[in-house]
C-alpha cells in the first residue's frame, strides 16, 4: 500500500445538502481499482493521476480523530464519493473500519457509497453509530446480469453478491438501498434490466433505489477510456459509432428510451413500495433522529 501526505480529510460542514443530506465528506483513499469502465472520477477535472492505483492518506485515522474532535456541528459524514472505501486493500488495512470507530466515538452519522460486499464486515460498528445518529448504506448496482456486470465492473463483486450484502445489512437494521447509476445507452438501458433490479432490490430488503436519470455522463479523458473499453468488450456492436452518431461529444448521454425507462422505473418502485425520490430517502434514514439533530445545533 502506497501512502500519500494529507493535511485534512474531512470537508467543511454543508447545511441542507440535497445529495442524501450529507453534511461532510471523507475520502481516506485516492484512486480506485474496481475497473468500472464508466467511472466519472477518472475524468481529468478531478486531477487523480494513475486513477486505477489505490493510495491511502498518511496518518488518516489520527487526522480524522482530530478533525472530528474539533467539529462544532455534528452531522452525517459521507464516504465513497471519489474512491470506494471498501477497495481490496481495506480488508487488510482496515482504515475505513477504524474511521467508522472514530465516527462512532464522536457521535456523527455516516452515509456510505460502495460496490463492495466488504461493507458487511462493519455491521457491528454501523449498528453502534445507528444508536445515536443516522446511518445509510448505498450499494451501486447497474445490471442484474452477472455476466454483463463482469464486463462493466470487472474487479468487484458481481451484482448477485451485492444483493446478498443488501439483505445482510437490511436484516441487521441498517438503512440500505441501491444507486442505480449509470444507465449506459445501448448496453444496460433495457426495461428488463430495470424491472429485475427493482424486483431483486425488494426481495433483498432494500429501502430505496435512487437513479439520477437514465443515462451516463462522459467528459474529457474518461470519454476516450470508455470508448476504448466498449470497443474491446462489444466489438461486433460498433457501439462507439452509435454513440458518436447519437450524442456527438456532449456531456450527458441520456438513453434514447429514457422517458419510457423512467416510467418503468417509477412504476416498479411504487409497485414494490421502494422509495426513489431523494427527499423521501433522506427523510427515511434520518427518521427518528430529528430531536437529536436539533440538539446538535
Amino acid at each position: 500500500m502506497e501512502y500519500i501526505a494529507a493535511k485534512s480529510i474531512i470537508s467543511q460542514y454543508v447545511e441542507n445538502n440535497s445529495w442524501f443530506g450529507i453534511n461532510y465528506n471523507m475520502n481516506i483513499y485516492k484512486g480506485c481499482c474496481h475497473g468500472c469502465i464508466y467511472c466519472d472520477s477518472r475524468s481529468e477535472c478531478y486531477g487523480i493521476e494513475d486513477f486505477d492505483k489505490v493510495r491511502a492518506k498518511e496518518n488518516a485515522i489520527e487526522i480524522i480523530r482530530k478533525e472530528l474532535k474539533g467539529k462544532r456541528r455534528k452531522g452525517v459524514i459521507g464516504t465513497g464519493a471519489m474512491s470506494d472505501p471498501y477497495n481490496p486493500y481495506e480488508k487488510k488495512h482496515m482504515l475505513t473500519r477504524d474511521a467508522l470507530k472514530q465516527v462512532n466515538n464522536y457521535n456523527f452519522g455516516i452515509a456510505i457509497a460502495t460496490k463492495s460486499t466488504l461493507v458487511t464486515r462493519d455491521i457491528d460498528i454501523l449498528k453502534k453509530i445507528k444508536e445515536h445518529s443516522p446511518v445509510l448504506v448505498k450499494i451501486t448496482i447497474t445490471t442484474f446480469d452477472d455476466e454483463l456486470c463482469k464486463k462493466l465492473e470487472p474487479k468487484v463483486q458481481v451484482s448477485s453478491e451485492r444483493f446478498k450484502a443488501i439483505r445482510e445489512l437490511s436484516d441487521n437494521g441498517i438503512y440500505t438501498g441501491i444507486l442505480l447509476m449509470p444507465i449506459l445507452p445501448f448496453v444496460n438501458d433495457t426495461e428488463d434490466n430495470i424491472k429485475n433490479i427493482v424486483k431483486n432490490a425488494y426481495e433483498s430488503g432494500a429501502k430505496f433505489i435512487f437513479a439520477y436519470g437514465m443515462g451516463v455522463t462522459l467528459r474529457q479523458n474518461q470519454r476516450d477510456y470508455y470508448y476504448e473499453e466498449l470497443t474491446k468488450l462489444f466489438p461486433e456492436e460498433k457501439l462507439v459509432k452509435r454513440y458518436m452518431e447519437t450524442y456527438g461529444n456532449r456531456y450527458k448521454y441520456a438513453s434514447i428510451n429514457d422517458k419510457k425507462l423512467w416510467e418503468v422505473f417509477t412504476h416498479e418502485c411504487k409497485k414494490y413500495g421502494l422509495l426513489y425520490k431523494m427527499k423521501d430517502i433522506i427523510s427515511g434514514y434520518k427518521s427518528g433522529y430529528e430531536k437529536q439533530q436539533i440538539s446538535w445545533f
